[in-house]
């Protein structure tokens, strides 16, 4: 009993010190200045638990898209799962495959030579076929993009209509007047509702969904939003919060549709939403977003009350979501200047590995069809070249990563 109680008493020490007032709000307020009186209705913590079995509805909703929308989308634009070479079964390159390293060093890779009765040679192409049948084709590509440019369309109509009328929307000044006594608005409450159902639905899918060379990019990403959008909730920061959802999503439209007709092979569509989506791209991630809404919060708050840590911690979250612009905004670089030069000829944010997978893919249809033809085996080095050569300039340009 004793323990139990000691227990129960470091918890809510800690309770206590957590949502300790000085630490979340400016100096001479307390959380029962943001309790409900006069009319005015907070934002609370607890309303935040619906986000989870709301983050669930998410998937199952884009199950059900993916399944009865998306993919016959997809088969109307011509879009059809490719069916990649299967690796033989072998019970000792199975179990290493799975319970070691999917890409083995060329030391394993000759103990496995010879544990297994096969050539070196025999050896890779068992791995390569077998990471072939793992890596996500271009139907579940387009599924996913689909699903996001569906919800980012919609945040973002949603968001114009929640704040078209807003003095804030056009004076950021607005943003702390009066605060923190600002009534939430019930538009306010379903956009962050939505908005961290969908991200929290993001980070649970994260195991399925495919897999980018800026996967943990992405994952600081999900869980910076998060934090951010969970912070500003509960102090009430919300109008500043509102802005910073809207701006982000402007270009994720854009991304998303180019992917789309990436995937469709509309060229000249992908190639102009593409632009499109790296000049909205700088303008309010690298513009709008430092220089107008961190300058909001960096500045403003100051001249109405002393800087607290929550104003610190606000900010430093703010400016991580910076620097991940600004490493999207190199590889958006990249390729816009290997697009100018016509040198274009990968994603610059796909993995390292995907690509050469899906050379080696190439090779190994290649080499087969020469089988069957010629009854001879084509050196590797040459299938690939020749696959690749005949490449056209706009094809290896739809293969850009950000529109991947």
């Amino acid at each position: 009993m004793d323990k139990s109680r000691t227990g129960g008493g470091m918890f809510d020490t800690l309770y206590e010190w957590f949502w300790w007032d000085r630490i979340w709000l400016p100096v001479n307020l307390t959380w029962s200045d943001l309790e409900d009186r006069d009319g005015r209705v907070y934002a609370k913590a607890s309303h935040l638990y619906v986000t989870v079995p709301y983050a669930f509805a998410f998937l199952f909703v884009r199950y059900l898209f993916e399944r009865w929308i998306a993919t016959p989308l997809a088969v109307s634009a011509g879009i059809q799962q490719r069916v990649h070479l299967k690796a033989e079964d072998n019970p000792i390159l199975e179990a290493y495959y799975t319970t070691h390293y999917r890409n083995p060093v060329q030391a394993d890779i000759d103990g496995l030579s010879k544990k297994c009765s096969l050539s070196v040679r025999q050896v890779q192409r068992w791995f390569r076929r077998r990471r072939s049948q793992d890596r996500p084709g271009v139907l579940k590509k387009f599924r996913e993009a689909s699903w996001r440019f569906v919800f980012y369309l919609s945040a973002f109509i949603g968001g114009i209509i929640a704040l078209y009328d807003k003095e804030w929307f056009y004076d950021t000044r607005e943003v702390w007047t009066d605060f923190p006594r600002q009534s939430m608005l019930e538009s306010q409450y379903w956009y962050y509702v939505l908005e961290m159902s969908f991200y929290g639905s993001l980070l649970f899918s994260v195991a399925f969904d495919v897999k980018r060379k800026d996967f943990k990019e992405q994952i600081i990403h999900h869980l910076a939003t998060l934090v951010l959008l969970s912070f500003s909730w509960c102090v009430n920061y919300i109008r500043i919060g509102t802005l910073v959802m809207l701006v982000h999503d402007a270009s994720d439209v854009l991304m998303e549709s180019a992917k789309l007709f990436n995937y469709a092979k509309w060229e000249k569509t992908c190639k102009t939403l593409f632009v499109l989506f790296a000049i909205v791209f700088m303008v309010t991630r690298l513009i709008i977003y430092p220089f107008w809404l961190i300058h909001c919060t960096w500045v403003y708050p100051i001249q109405h009350y002393p800087a607290f840590f929550g104003y610190y911690f606000f900010n430093v979250m703010l400016v991580v979501l910076l620097c991940l612009h600004m490493f999207w905004a190199y590889l958006i670089l990249c390729m816009i200047r290997k697009f100018v030069t016509g040198t274009l000829i990968k994603d610059e944010r796909s993995d390292n590995e995907e690509e050469e997978e899906e050379e080696s893919s190439l090779t190994e249809d290649s080499e087969e069809q020469h089988k069957l033809s010629n009854g001879l085996a084509v050196d590797e080095k040459e299938d690939k070249n020749s696959c690749f050569g005949c490449l056209s300039p706009p094809e290896n340009i739809c293969r850009s990563k950000t529109v991947y």
